[in-house]
C-alpha cells in the first residue's frame, strides 16, 4: 500500500515540500523572536533610545513591558520540552 500511495499522492510533492519549508522558517523565526539574548539586546537599545531622547517615557514603558512579556514567554518556553511537557 505504500508504494501506492506514494505514486497517488506525487502530484502533491510540491505542496508537501512547500509546507515542510515553511515549517521550517516559522520554526526558526519563532527561536529568533523567543530568543533570551536578543530580547535583553533590544531592551538595552531601548533603554539607549530612551536615554537619547528618541522616544518618551510613554513608549518607553510600553515597549519594554511587550519585551518583558516576549521574556517570560521565552523563559517558559525553555521550561517546556518539545512535546510541551514540563522538563
Amino acid at each position: 500500500m505504500g508504494l501506492i500511495a506514494e505514486v497517488l499522492l506525487l502530484p502533491f510533492a510540491p505542496v508537501r515540500g512547500s509546507g515542510w519549508v515553511m515549517g521550517q522558517v516559522l520554526r526558526e523565526a519563532e527561536r529568533i523572536y523567543y530568543d533570551p539574548s536578543a530580547i535583553r539586546a533590544e531592551l538595552a537599545r531601548l533603554e539607549e533610545r530612551l536615554e537619547a531622547g528618541e522616544i518618551t517615557e510613554e513608549e518607553f514603558d510600553s515597549q519594554e513591558d511587550e519585551l518583558l512579556d516576549r521574556l517570560e514567554a521565552a523563559m517558559r518556553r525553555g521550561t517546556q520540552s518539545d512535546d510541551g511537557t514540563a522538563r
